[in-house]
C-alpha cells in the first residue's frame, strides 16, 4: 500500500548575477533610461484611486487621502486629472522619460487645463502647453 512515488522532471534555474537578471543567452535585460515624469505617475495614481473608489474598496476621496496620508485638497488636485479628455490622460501617461533634471510638464502647469470642461478647449490648452516645453 505505502509505495514510493519518483517524478523525474527537467527545470531550468537562471542565476542572478549582481541583482540583474540573465536572459537564457546570458544578457542582460535593457533597463529603461531616465525616470518617469511625476505628472505620468500622478494621472494613473488617479486612475487607480477610481478604480478603487468605483469598486467599493474605499468609501470616497477622503478616505482615500486619509489612506495616503495626504490632505483631502490635494486628494481633490489629483482626482483632477480625470476630468482630462481620454487622448490628454494617454498622452500624459506616455510621456517620454526624463532622462535630467525637472520634468518638463508639472502638475500645477495641467491644473488649468483640469478646470476646463469642454475638451476642445483642453486640447488647445494642452496643445500650447507641449509646444512651449521643450523636450516633450
Amino acid at each position: 500500500m505505502n509505495q514510493k512515488l519518483t517524478v523525474n522532471r527537467e527545470f531550468h534555474v537562471t542565476r542572478r548575477h549582481h541583482g540583474r537578471k540573465q536572459l537564457r543567452n546570458g544578457t542582460a535585460p535593457a533597463v529603461p533610461v531616465g525616470r518617469v515624469p511625476r505628472i505620468s505617475r500622478l494621472m494613473a495614481l488617479a486612475i487607480r484611486c477610481n478604480q478603487l473608489i468605483r469598486d467599493g474598496v474605499v468609501a470616497n476621496q477622503a478616505e482615500l487621502a486619509h489612506f495616503g496620508h495626504i490632505t483631502p485638497s490635494r486628494m481633490t488636485q489629483i482626482m483632477m486629472l480625470l476630468n482630462l479628455a481620454p487622448d490628454i490622460q494617454e498622452q500624459i501617461l506616455f510621456l517620454p522619460r526624463t532622462q535630467h533634471g525637472r520634468d518638463p510638464i508639472k502638475e500645477m502647469d495641467v491644473r488649468a487645463i483640469t478646470q476646463t470642461l469642454d475638451w476642445r478647449k483642453q486640447r488647445r490648452m494642452w496643445t500650447r502647453l507641449r509646444a512651449s516645453t521643450p523636450a516633450c
